[in-house]
């Protein structure tokens, strides 16, 4: 499990809160994941409030626009 599973689910309470969240039948499913699945991504970020770009790094300059700061991750 990567650094943004393990810190959306510490974030939702658990891999059971963070399953139930998203609708999900079974909570292997988020225990399979090597990585946030990117449709899965913004509803995550929303649930848990762990900014997408540390939920995903490898993506983060996908993340960049004009209306979103560079730190706001750090935010």
């Amino acid at each position: 499990m990567d650094t943004g599973v393990k810190r959306a689910v510490k974030a939702a309470g658990g891999v059971r809160p963070l399953a139930r969240a998203l609708g999900l039948k079974s909570h292997t499913a988020v225990l399979a994941w090597d990585k946030i699945p990117m449709r899965r991504l913004l509803v995550i970020e929303e649930i848990t409030g762990v900014p997408r770009e540390q939920l995903r790094p490898d993506l983060a300059k996908l993340f960049l626009s004009p209306d979103r700061p560079k730190n706001a991750a750090c935010a």
